[in-house]
């Protein structure tokens, strides 16, 4: 399929119809969009309205006999055509590496898969998939019981050389990656797996404070605990910290999480099995000093 289009590509260019950039411009702009989710026939048989595909065959199928293609037939690859081929392609590239191509095509790969698992389609769906089983995987490695009267070790991660930005630290959105995963290791705690988000919901985030005390920098250790401050059938208050493998605190967030049914869709109590354990852990922490971070707001004097 790839090797049908590269031809008419090139004959397009040979015969002066139109440049790289501009093909380029018609794939990506075009069906490209579409194929990210629907295939052709999908497209072709919507294509065809309420009679379907039997439809878009009889109006449309016809038209495969003019003689509007060059599939059977390559255009002659001679030096004119390689080096108008070449200088387009790199007018078209704009001075950009080969490696930093490779990263605008995964970043933007990235971002159109994770813009699909929103509608739960194409490679959106298959992410979902992928994700849920990790879910699933990290719930069952997570091993013996923590000590619920000291703050939840529940999260590890090493800073990466992707998560560095221009000053040579850690960017503020990493942090609160870290802690969103904090966050999900602690409701697998809580049981909040596979089965209970299918029939019962989750717990979603509806707040965040986040306070940055160091910089964190590519290769660093980061380790982070949590603590349960309060929590009603609905509510879950908890109040994560970040700590660097030297013991330096780097970072704290105090979060509010809100239960949502899965029938509703609409905030409601947590299973009684849930509400149970998070019941277990605010109660066997509920000695612990409060933090000094907890309840802040930001605003000058």
């Amino acid at each position: 399929l790839m090797e049908a289009m590269w031809r008419e590509a090139l004959w397009l260019v040979a015969d002066d119809v139109a440049t790289v950039s501009e093909i380029d411009d018609a794939v990506r702009l075009g069906a490209g969009l579409r194929w990210s989710f629907m295939g052709s026939f999908l497209t072709y048989r919507a294509a065809g309205g309420d009679a379907g595909m039997r439809h878009f065959m009889a109006q449309f199928g016809p038209a495969l006999k003019w003689p509007w293609t060059k599939l059977t037939d390559v255009p002659e690859l001679d030096d004119a055509l390689i080096e108008k081929l070449v200088a387009q392609s790199d007018a078209q590239a704009g001075g950009l590496t080969v490696r930093e191509l490779e990263r605008v095509r995964d970043d933007c790969l990235v971002a159109v898969m994770q813009g699909l698992r929103s509608q739960g389609y194409g490679a959106g769906a298959v992410l979902e998939r992928y994700e849920r089983q990790l879910f699933e995987a990290a719930g069952r490695a997570d091993g013996a019981a923590p000590d619920l009267t000291r703050p939840l070790a529940l999260h590890q991660a090493t800073v990466a050389p992707e998560w560095v930005d221009y000053n040579g630290h850690a960017h503020e959105s990493r942090y609160l990656q870290v802690f969103g995963d904090t966050t999900d290791a602690l409701l697998r705690l809580i049981g909040i797996d596979a089965a209970y988000l299918e029939t019962g919901g989750s717990y979603f985030t509806v707040e965040t404070h986040l306070s940055h005390l160091r910089e964190a920098s590519a290769g660093d250790h980061l380790r982070a605990t949590t603590q349960v401050l309060g929590c009603d059938e609905k509510r879950l208050h908890i109040f994560h910290t970040l700590v660097r493998a030297d013991g330096e605190t780097v970072a704290t967030a105090e979060q509010m999480l809100l239960h949502v049914s899965a029938q509703t869709g609409r905030a409601g109590p947590a299973g009684e099995a849930v509400l149970e354990r998070v019941r277990a852990i605010a109660a066997a922490q509920s000695a612990l000093p409060r933090p000094g971070q907890a309840g802040r707001s930001i605003g000058l004097p």
